[in-house]
C-alpha cells in the first residue's frame, strides 16, 4: 500500500494582507497530479486545513475541490482537524462524502479508521487523532500550575488516547497513527501557531508508541522526522506560509506499507508556491536597486533589510514597492543600531517600543510622553490592514 502523507494546507491563509489563494490552487493541482504519478493508494492529511475557524467560501471551496479529485478514482482520503481548524466545520459535510471514501475526524474519538486500498486489496487501521485540546478533550488535565506536571499530564493523556485508538490494530492489516500535535524535538518556525503555552502542551515520543508502522504528524511545517518507536514523521507545510520558512524546500511524503514491514519513506518535493526571500542590502538602496535591475527573484515575496544612513522618505518606499510587487517588508538599518547590536533583538520588540526608539532617533534622544505613545498604539490600531508592518519600515 501506498500512503501520501500532507497536511498543513492552511487554506485561506495571506501573506501581510496578500492572499495565498492562487499557490493554494496550484499546489492542489500539484498534489492530484503527485497523487495520480505516484500511484498513491490513500491520502492523509495530518489536519490544519484552513488557517482559521472561520475561513472565507473561497477557502473552503478549494478544499471540497480537493478532496473530489484525490477521491475520484476511488482513493480513500482521511483528514484530521488542526489547532486552526473548527473541528465542527471540518467534519460538517461527512454526510455528504462518506460514500466518497472521504473520511472527515473532527474531535477526538475513540474509533480507529479503516480504509481499503482498491489497488493492492489491502486493509488500513488508523489511530487517527485531531487536535487535543483540553477544550476539545473537555477535561481539565491537572490543577496544578507547573509546567512540567502539565506537559506530564498532557502527554500520558494523548498515549492514552492514541492507545485506545490503536486497540484495532492487527498483525495482517496496515497499522498507521496521526495527529496533529507538537512532538517533544520537533524544530518550530513562526508560522505555527503554539498550541501549547511555554511548551506545556508537548508530547514526548513515548506517547506515540502504539505499534503504528508509520506515524503521520501535523503541525509543524518543515518536513522532518522525530526520534520514536517506529517511523514518526511530519509531512511539513505546501508553501511557506512565513519569512522563517525562508529557504526551506516544500513536499509531501510517500511511504510505501505492507501488513508486519517497515515503513519505506520518500519525500516529493514540491514545486508550487511564490518563494519567500531574505535581502540584506549592506551596500543600501544603490544595492537593492541594482538587484532589481538584474532581475533577482522576480517571483519571490522579499524581505528586506537595507543599510541606510538616514531615513528613507515616504517617496522613496512607495518607489521601491513599486519597484517590485512581491516586496513584504522594508527594514531600514542605521549604523548606530548595527554597532550596538539592536538588528537582532528589534525584531523582538512591541511596536509601543519600536516608536519610542524611532521617536528618540528622531529627535536626538528625547523621550516620548506615555499619552503619545498611547495615542499612537490607538491610531495604529484604527488603521488598515498591514499598519504595523508600515510603521516598522518607517
Amino acid at each position: 500500500m501506498r500512503i501520501l502523507h500532507t497536511g498543513d494546507w492552511h487554506l485561506g491563509k495571506t501573506l501581510e494582507g496578500r492572499s495565498r489563494l492562487r499557490e493554494q490552487e496550484d499546489f492542489v493541482d500539484e498534489l492530484v497530479r503527485v497523487a495520480d504519478e505516484q500511484q498513491a493508494d490513500a491520502i492523509l492529511m495530518a489536519g490544519d486545513v484552513y488557517d482559521s475557524v472561520n475561513p472565507p467560501a473561497a477557502a473552503e471551496q478549494l478544499f471540497y475541490e480537493a478532496a473530489a479529485r484525490l477521491t475520484e478514482h476511488g482513493r480513500p482520503l482521511v483528514v484530521i482537524a488542526g489547532n486552526h481548524d473548527q473541528p465542527e466545520r471540518v467534519a460538517s459535510v461527512t454526510p455528504l462524502v462518506n460514500r466518497q471514501g472521504i473520511t472527515l475526524v473532527g474531535m477526538p474519538t475513540s474509533e480507529a479508521v479503516t480504509i481499503h486500498a482498491k489497488r493492492t486489496g489491502e486493509i488500513a487501521q488508523i489511530a487517527a487523532l485531531p487536535y487535543p485540546s483540553e477544550a476539545r478533550l473537555n477535561e481539565l488535565l491537572t490543577t496544578d500550575g507547573d509546567e512540567n506536571v502539565l506537559r506530564q499530564a498532557y502527554s500520558h493523556r494523548v498515549g492514552m488516547l492514541m492507545q485506545r485508538l490503536a486497540a484495532s490494530f492487527r498483525p495482517d492489516t496496515v497499522n498507521l497513527a496521526m495527529s496533529h500535535i507538537y512532538v517533544l524535538g520537533g524544530l518550530e518556525s513562526d508560522s505555527e501557531r503554539p498550541i501549547q503555552i511555554g511548551g506545556a502542551y508537548t508530547v514526548d515520543p513515548s506517547s506515540l508508541a502504539t505499534g503504528a508502522q508509520y506515524t503521520a504528524l501535523g503541525h509543524l511545517h518543515r518536513a522532518q522526522a522525530v526520534k520514536g518507536d517506529g517511523v514518526i514523521r511530519y509531512s511539513g507545510s505546501p508553501l511557506a506560509y512565513s519569512f522563517s520558512e525562508a529557504g526551506q524546500s516544500k513536499s509531501v511524503t510517500m511511504v510505501d506499507l505492507a501488513p508486519g514491514g517497515a515503513a519505506q519513506v520518500e519525500e516529493v518535493l514540491l514545486t508550487s508556491g511564490r518563494p519567500l526571500v531574505r535581502w540584506q542590502a549592506r551596500g543600501g538602496l544603490a544595492e537593492v536597486y541594482r538587484w532589481l535591475d538584474e532581475g533577482r527573484d522576480p517571483q519571490a515575496f522579499i524581505d528586506m533589510e537595507v543599510w541606510l544612513d538616514e531615513a528613507m522618505s515616504l517617496k522613496e518606499i512607495q518607489q521601491l514597492r513599486k519597484s517590485h510587487e512581491g516586496i513584504i517588508h522594508i527594514r531600514p538599518v542605521y549604523p548606530e543600531m548595527a554597532a550596538a547590536g539592536l538588528l537582532e533583538q528589534r525584531s523582538e520588540l512591541p511596536v509601543h517600543e519600536l516608536f519610542r526608539k524611532f521617536y528618540q532617533r528622531q529627535t536626538g534622544g528625547a523621550q516620548p510622553e506615555d499619552s503619545l505613545v498611547q495615542l499612537f498604539l490607538e491610531l495604529v490600531d484604527e488603521d488598515e490592514p498591514g499598519a504595523r508592518e508600515e510603521v516598522e519600515e518607517r
